[in-house]
């Protein structure tokens, strides 16, 4: 065979072929070794490194030739071999000689042949050669053909264009002609081949070409169906820059044909012809190498992106010219001067819109950023502050303030990155992945999950039942002895110079021969210690029976030997297990459970090994986790004391008492103990000895490891019965010699060896060092690993490979083993000659279903399988089904295999419960009637019986997953995922699958390793196509796919991934990927069906009748009546609170009223009534002359917390004024906070602003002025040094309906709304709130509140002067600066009531919950507080009440004492919990009835169940009603509804600037449809529910609880159901420990998820998939977006409630600065 790129010489006469190249471009003559193109098909074990370090390494005599580590693909030629990035590294071979041609496939019609050029004749001879000579595949024949014609193909006009693939035929990625690159671009090319052969090749032991063709094949089926995924957005500091960062992407990296693109089509406008072909398909990021040959990976895995290769100037040139670009270019391309003969055909429409969608369009003139005051980014979380961004007055549409930001039509702003990718997000999710599955709901059922209908399609099983399969009959030989250790004291007499096992050093030579004689004589010194030496005379630490650990490491197997053999001898039970390395190994604990069930207490180690333990600093052996108190004992003969003559071990004949213990680690990584009886491991040797035809003397090389499993049977111990000599190859020398077991067979000429696919892998890349090696003398080569599916093509590679080195087919002997069975089946060798054994080709998805259908349609998803042999002699099998009862399976059906034989394990030592599922099996038929009374063991291996009783097996049961119903196999999704072009992604083909179960059904996790030198872009490309790959082939959705740095994956003993640890950190958090990929929405396919809401079709009647059926009440409730309690001297008296306040002031003018703490808790400024009184002359006085304010205008009042802000507002009123509080700027933030100040100044119309003089100066600074226009401000007056003056006279409003002040807060959802509250309401609130908490003067109450709106407002200011108590204030900032100021104050004082706001609760939560002893010892006492209310305007935080009761509990705070209070915009305060009536009650209710508006209570603890606490008691004079907000008729108190208030203290309506009267009318003045339809009610805005409950309130009535469940503004419809944010959010929060906050909102029905990552960065990935996972477990919702940022960013307000719209605004608007994005497919 010749090499297609030059004239090659061909050298015959060698063992292997040569092929010299020669690089005419450089015209300097080079040559370089290309070995034969094999096929190298292999397998990944769990428990091996996938590439031993020489072969990733620079070393030893090698690196010249360069070849050991190179993946061969079959079927390539060494031109594909250059392009696949396996470069010799002793020659720097140009790009230009690979003229490799990846073409979209075409007939050959129409071609002259003998027109064509003579190289392209040259290569379709070879091509032909090649076919003839059985090189190449019909197919791959057919394909590479056509490839080379292609460009020469003369294009009719009669047809059309393909209709899905827009581009026209060009090569993908590959050079046609070229001439050298550059010096600069050949250096990259080295350092790439170099990167490459460090480990960044693919594993073909997992390969099998035809698999290869069925990925690529599937790959290039979905560029019809494009995946239109957004790339995660990651923040630079989160990863180092890939090398290719000047040039990266347009942000949406693969758009589709969408709405977005075609909406965007205006914008840009390019000439048809002059698009860029490498932009005309959003391919080019994604499915770029699918275009290529299915047998190749990409061919531009050696190019960094972008680099484009010129064409040579001396070639002729095709007639067709491909077009070939750089991946990035800019979008928009000046003409060329003159065009190419054949222009392409016009692109498809929908490639123009895509480009479209690539381009970031530049936004036009008035597309600028939005302003200050509509956008605001929230500084770090120290000043409370409300935020202005979007901040709207109620009333005005929310866009009119927006209009600064230029709008898509879906009102997604252009300049936003992330809502693009959102957007391509929705159009990807718009369309159906796949025909959805029937769906169907019932309400309040327990039956959440869709049971999809099974399909009529799915392949039963057809066959008769199995009919077990006997193996022959265990012959009997009148030498065999009676037990092993008879066996080995027999050769130790007779036959003493033996030799029994040859060891190896590490670079493979013999390093020492243990004899039999040696052996024997060891065993017996170790025994006579064991028994004799380990304690005192009298008291023997080990007898017979007690289990010992046996700790060596593989390379040192003669110890082990004699380790194992004197436990034997010595009659106690060795337990081998693996060296521990550190605290930190992989299962560790796991190996501590395994010893702890065995009541193993002693290790036998030797000198080396116990050197090489970890140690505590004092020098003893480390305490392992969870490992039991080990003493260590030493092996090394000098250690041992030799026998006295008289004593001889005794050896009893062969019976049922444990000889050993293996262990094994079962899926879930849980470690248990197999025991073997004495019997048992004599009938396996003697089973093994007559299947494979042992002979006295003869040679076994062993790879395996011979503590446990095949090595340990075959090496260990059926050789010591036969009297074999074992040359042990441990695993160690493999890594540093891979070829070294090969040379051990071909020096001793070894009849027999015993190796894993990998070794064949290993021996196959370097075999070429050595070429005199002879395999002529193996008559047995059994594969130990042979029951795995994907180890065909290794075997048929090494077959393929050293045939030629005498090897003979026959020879090779798949088998299949489980720890519980032992030796389920081995192949016996064959004679020279006899036809090998058959193949099965069995179809992927009939396997999926658990039945045999073999594959003849559908080669993509097919599996090719061995046999591996016959039964065991003397066993009997039977193949049941893996779940359920033990079941026969029929004969067409996979099951799992069961043995019954005498050779097998006995039971899981200790653990009596799992043993009897795993060895006492009984299998039933059909009926479920036992077919006998004997009982088999479980192989945990999965297969069939084919024709001739043959054995295959397709899997194993700890591999399985069972999604949907369907079983998938692990290795099988391995290998698939590794056709997928790895090379530039996965590091050393390390990939781990498994599977985690989420809402009712396992998902299917992918996990790889990552290369170093990967790009970003690398990876998400790998990604996506992995995903499209395996819907494709096995057709399940994968749930997610994560790749981690390399060499961070727990590692098993022989370097494989460690599967149950891995997906432990993936479920704890720890397992820190560098990329990640979450596609639930294509994976989970049982969600109920989305609620349809039903027509209101019911009258009013119907809703009455049905409540009282049903024995529903209407949901209301009041609190007592305000008129009937007599107020002594007051209120009928003083309507005003300016009457009550002068009243005061003469009647008791020395009373302090207020008292205001600074942060050393000093009382900086005090107010007595008279102090108070005349302060607010002096203002009315200043207002009246420097103002000259008229009465009923507005004044704002702004100032920090404190005695002049009420004295202020009393001025005001003095005056005639209608004072409007104001929260002031925060000097450190005013562009944040000024707008606020100036909008509500704006928006209120405001005469004048009062203020200290500090403020005055911040009002009127430079850095104001940056914010707004300072130049506008209404007269300001600052109060602090004011004549003293007094008003000619106070005024006294004519009725008391006149407003008295007006109230602006900003609500959660960014709406800025004031309200007019008027004198009638202040006073009658008042009164509600004295007679609640009894107030009278003599009281003392603290309040550590903002003062700036709501109820808040109404404690700090008006409170005490209606009702006369004494409130000590304390300013919540001062907190800051000094913790404990307000529990310190309640204890100093003894105040019995006070008020605090929620973020006040959390900062002493949070900061002062460890220091409790501490200030019980400064004396603080919280024994005196009776209660301790918090205001607020949102659901009772529970858990943060609890933990606060909790914390200070020990301080003396009643758990009694702490309760909430209710108010909204119409209402200032609907509840408060007063001093008397019953403690507030908790209920526990239903979510899932909850978010279809009902309301089912339910025990404590019960599933999905919420706790909410009453939100504080009635007030006096205040009816509430529960109302159903679309219907607006009353609801019986089962359902959740919006909660109306009347009172006497409601609002009076919304002050707005243009007095939307409609508003007014439904908010504050509303009618209910039915019922009561006189009555005015108030809509508060909040959905709640009214119970009844077993309490007795003050009258002696039973007591109805008001429980505030949400928002309804922000309320989430989602699916036809109500979700409340903080359900979502609390359980996000739950998720991970580095979830500080988080918040939800929802975009085009996108579940947005924030969450704040307290952490380190590195943490933030981890997040992804917990938070899908909770929010999909609790509330059977799909995340759409996962954003993480730093702590502070989710904006909250003064109140401390989060504000989800401004989070959402400043996400769409990209000013989040997110630290990762992920968009969950």
């Amino acid at each position: 065979m010749t090499s297609p790129t030059c004239d090659c010489i061909v050298q015959s006469g060698e063992s292997s072929q040569r092929h010299l190249l020669c690089d005419k471009a450089t015209s300097r003559e080079r040559c370089v070794d290309i070995p034969p193109l094999t096929v190298l098909l292999g397998h990944v074990t769990a428990d091996v490194d996938l590439f031993p370090s020489s072969l990733s390494s620079h070393g030893g005599g090698r690196e010249s030739r360069g070849w050991s580590n190179h993946r061969r693909s079959s079927l390539l030629s060494p031109a594909l071999y250059l392009h696949a990035g396996l470069y010799p590294p002793s020659a720097e071979i140009s790009q230009t000689n690979c003229r490799l041609l990846e073409l979209p496939a075409m007939a050959d019609r129409g071609v002259e042949l003998s027109a064509l050029p003579k190289e392209v004749r040259d290569q379709l001879a070879e091509l032909d050669l090649e076919l003839s000579e059985g090189d190449i595949t019909q197919k791959g024949y057919e394909k590479k053909r056509t490839k080379l014609l292609a460009p020469y193909i003369i294009h009719t006009p009669v047809e059309p264009p393909p209709k899905n693939n827009v581009q026209p035929p060009a090569p993908s990625s590959s050079s046609i002609h070229g001439p050298p690159p550059s010096s600069s671009s050949r250096y990259r090319e080295r350092r790439s081949r170099r990167t490459h052969r460090n480990g960044g090749t693919r594993d073909d032991r997992y390969r099998s070409d035809i698999h290869s063709e069925a990925v690529q094949a599937a790959l290039a089926k979905h560029k019809e169906e494009k995946m239109a995924l957004p790339m995660p957005t990651k923040r630079r500091s989160t990863y180092v820059p890939s090398p290719i960062e000047t040039r990266t992407p347009p942000d949406s990296s693969s758009a589709s044909e969408d709405e977005t693109s075609v909406r965007r089509q205006s914008s840009l406008v390019v000439p048809a012809p002059l698009l860029n072909p490498s932009l005309q398909s959003p391919d080019c990021w994604i499915n770029r190498s699918a275009q290529g040959s299915s047998t190749s990976s990409s061919a531009s895995s050696t190019l960094s992106h972008g680099e484009a290769k010129p064409q040579p100037h001396n070639q002729p040139q095709p007639q067709y010219k491909p077009q070939h670009q750089p991946l990035y270019k800019p979008q928009y391309q000046p003409p060329p001067q003159h065009q190419p003969q054949h222009q392409p055909p016009p692109p498809h429409p929908a490639a123009i819109t895509d480009i479209m969608a690539h381009g970031r369009i530049a936004p036009p003139e008035n597309s600028a950023p939005p302003s200050d005051v509509t956008a605001v980014i929230l500084p770090a979380r120290g000043p409370r502050v409300d935020l202005p961004s979007n901040a709207t007055v109620r009333g005005m549409s929310r866009g009119q303030s927006r209009s600064s930001m230029m709008e898509t039509a879906d009102g997604v702003p252009v300049n936003s990155r992330v809502s693009t990718k959102i957007q391509q997000l929705l159009n990807t999710l718009k369309r159906p992945k796949r025909p959805p599955l029937t769906e169907f709901f019932t309400d309040d059922s327990e039956e959440i999950v869709e049971v999809p209908r099974p399909d009529p399609n799915t392949p039963k099983p057809e066959g008769r039942q199995i009919i077990p399969v006997k193996g022959e009959p265990l012959g009997v030989v009148s030498n065999w002895p009676p037990a092993l250790q008879a066996a080995l004291a027999r050769w130790g007499a007779t036959q003493g110079k033996s030799p029994a096992l040859t060891a190896l050093d590490i670079t493979g030579k013999p390093l020492y021969t243990l004899t039999y004689g040696k052996l024997w004589s060891r065993s017996v010194k170790l025994a006579y210690t064991l028994l004799n030496k380990l304690g005192t005379k009298n008291e023997q630490i080990l007898k017979p029976g007690d289990r010992v650990a046996l700790v060596y490491p593989n390379s040192d197997p003669g110890m082990f030997w004699v380790a194992f053999y004197g436990c034997l001898l010595a009659e106690v039970i060795p337990v081998p297990i693996e060296v521990p390395l550190s605290r930190k190994d992989a299962g560790i604990s796991q190996v501590g459970f395994l010893l702890g069930s065995c009541g193993v207490g002693l290790a036998l180690t030797s000198e080396i090994c116990l050197k090489g333990l970890p140690k505590t600093p004092t020098g003893e052996i480390m305490q392992f986790k969870g490992w039991p108190r080990m003493k260590w004992v030493i092996t090394d003969s000098k250690y041992l004391t030799k026998p006295s003559k008289d004593w001889q071990p005794h050896i009893p004949t062969a019976n049922t008492d444990p000889a050993y213990i293996e262990y094994k680690a079962n899926k879930e990584g849980t470690v248990v103990g197999v025991a073997v009886s004495k019997v048992a491991m004599l009938t396996h040797c003697q089973a093994l000895t007559q299947a494979c035809n042992y002979c006295e003397g003869e040679t076994l090389v062993n790879v395996l490891d011979c503590k446990k499993d095949m090595g340990l049977w075959h090496g260990v111990l059926t050789a010591v019965m036969n009297r074999i000599h074992t040359i042990s190859v441990p695993y160690s020398v493999m890594k540093a010699c891979p070829l070294s077991w090969v040379q051990r067979v071909h020096i001793h000429k070894a009849r027999l060896a015993l190796v894993k696919c990998r070794d064949l892998h290993w021996a196959m890349m370097a075999h070429r060092e050595h070429r005199d090696i002879s395999l002529v003398s193996l008559r047995m080569l059994i594969v130990a690993d042979g029951a795995n599916p994907w180890s065909v093509s290794s075997c048929d590679a090494f077959l393929n490979v050293f045939q030629s080195h005498g090897l003979k087919p026959e020879v090779i002997c798949p088998c299949a083993t489980s720890p519980e069975a032992m030796t389920v089946a081995i192949r016996r060798p064959g004679l020279p000659g006899a036809p090998l054994p058959a193949r099965a080709i069995l179809s992927l998805g009939g396997l999926s279903h658990g039945v045999i259908r073999v594959n003849t349609e559908d080669k993509n998803s097919a599996l090719t399988v061995q046999d591996v042999g016959h039964v065991m002699p003397g066993a009997l099998m039977c193949i049941v089904r893996p779940d359920g009862p033990p079941q026969l399976c029929k004969t067409d059906e996979i099951g799992e295999i069961i043995i019954n034989s005498r050779a097998g394990g006995t039971m899981y030592y200790g653990l009596p419960g799992v043993t009897k599922n795993t060895f006492e099996v009984i299998p039933v038929n059909a009926n479920g009637v036992p077919i006998g009374e004997i009982p088999f063991v479980r192989s945990g291996l999965l297969g069939f019986v084919g024709p001739g009783s043959l054995i295959f097996v397709v899997g194993k049961i700890e591999g399985l997953l069972q999604v949907s119903g369907r079983r998938h196999n692990a290795d099988d999704l391995v290998a698939t995922a590794l056709a997928v072009e790895p090379v530039k992604t996965v590091y050393r083909g390390r990939i781990a699958v498994f599977s985690v179960t989420v809402f009712y059904d396992e998902r299917v996790v992918i996990v790889a390793e990552q290369r170093p030198d990967a790009s970003e872009e690398d990876s998400f490309q790998w990604m996506s196509r992995v995903l499209q790959a395996i819907d494709s082939i096995h057709q399940v959705g994968l749930y997610c796919l994560a790749l981690v740095s390399a060499n961070t994956l727990p590692k098993t003993p022989l370097g494989g991934i460690h599967i149950s640890d891995t997906k432990q950190f993936f479920l704890e958090g720890n397992l820190h990927p560098c990329n990640i990929l979450m596609c639930p929405h294509t994976c989970v396919t049982n969600l109920p069906k989305p609620r349809q809401k039903q027509p209101v079709g019911v009258g009013p009647a119907s809703v009455m009748v049905g409540n009282l059926v049903a024995g529903k009440r209407i949901a209301q409730a009041a609190g007592r009546e305000l008129g009937m309690i007599d107020d002594q001297d007051l209120v009928r008296k003083h309507q005003y609170l300016t009457e009550a306040l002068q009243w005061r002031a003469q009647t008791d003018a020395d009373h302090v009223l207020y008292v205001l703490l600074n942060a050393k808790g000093v009382a900086v400024s005090t107010a007595t009534c008279v102090q108070l009184h005349k302060r607010a002359e002096k203002i009315a006085a200043a207002l009246m002359e420097k103002g000259s304010i008229n009465t009923g205008e507005n004044v704002v009042l702004l100032y920090p917390p404190g005695i002049e802000l009420i004295a202020s507002f009393y001025g005001c009123l003095y005056a005639g004024c209608v004072p409007v509080n104001v929260r002031p700027p925060h000097p450190q933030n005013l562009a944040a906070t000024l707008p606020t100040v100036r909008m509500i100044i704006d928006v209120s119309k405001a005469a004048c602003i009062l203020t200290t003089q500090n403020l005055m100066r911040i009002l009127r600074s430079k850095e104001a002025a940056a914010s707004v226009n300072i130049k506008t401000w209404p007269t300001i007056i600052d109060t602090d040094d004011l004549p003293r003056r007094r008003p000619p006279q106070i005024y006294k409003p004519p009725t008391a309906e006149m407003i008295a002040y007006l109230d602006f807060s900003v609500s959660t959802t960014g709406m800025l709304t004031g309200v007019k509250i008027s004198h009638a309401a202040v006073s009658a609130l008042c009164r509600s709130i004295k007679l609640q908490c009894e107030l009278y003067s003599s009281r003392q109450i603290a309040i550590c509140l903002d003062p700036y709106c709501g109820l808040g407002f109404v404690l700090w200011c008006l409170a005490s002067v209606y009702s006369g108590h004494q409130s000590i204030l304390i300013p919540p900032f001062e907190l800051e600066s000094c913790l404990s100021l307000w529990l310190s104050t309640l204890s100093q004082y003894r105040v019995r009531d006070t008020f605090c706001s929620y973020s006040v609760m959390e900062f002493c939560t949070k900061g002062l919950g460890t220091q409790t002893e501490l200030l019980k010892a400064r004396g603080v006492n919280l024994s005196c507080v009776r209660s301790c209310v918090v205001i607020a305007e949102e659901r009772p935080r529970l858990a943060l009440t609890h933990s606060f009761s909790k914390l200070f509990k020990d301080l003396g705070l009643s758990t009694r004492a702490v309760s909430t209070a209710f108010g909204s915009r119409v209402n200032l305060a609907v509840c408060l919990q007063g001093t008397t009536g019953p403690d507030p009650c908790t209920v526990y209710v239903d979510m899932k009835s909850l978010r279809h508006d009902r309301v089912r209570l339910v025990e404590r603890g019960a599933p999905q169940s919420l706790p909410l606490m009453e939100s504080g008691k009635i007030l006096p004079g205040v009816r509430v009603i529960i109302v159903n907000p679309e219907t607006r008729g009353p609801l019986g108190d089962s359902h959740l509804g919006e909660i109306w208030v009347n009172s006497p203290h409601n609002a009076s309506g919304y002050y707005t600037i243009y007095g939307e009267e409609s508003l007014q009318a439904d908010h504050f003045n509303t009618k209910l449809s039915f019922g009561d339809p006189q009555t005015l009610w108030a809509r508060t805005g909040y959905l709640g529910f009214v119970k009844r409950t077993e309490l007795l309130d003050a009258s002696g009535d039973r007591h109805d609880a008001l429980f505030v469940v949400g928002s309804l503004d922000e309320t989430l419809e989602l699916r036809g159901l109500r979700y409340h944010p903080i359900d979502i959010e609390t359980s996000v929060s739950r998720a991970h420990r580095s979830i500080a906050e988080s918040a939800v909102f929802t975009w085009t029905n996108l579940l947005v998820v924030v969450s704040e990552l307290c952490g380190s960065e590195q943490d933030a990935l981890d997040l992804v998939p917990l938070i899908t996972n909770v929010v999909l477990e609790e509330h059977h919702l799909i995340v759409g977006v996962v954003v993480i940022v730093d702590p502070g960013v989710i904006p909250i307000n003064s109140r401390g409630e989060k504000q989800r719209m401004h989070l959402r605004d400043s996400f769409l608007a990209d000013q989040l600065d997110p630290i990762y994005v992920a968009y969950n497919m």
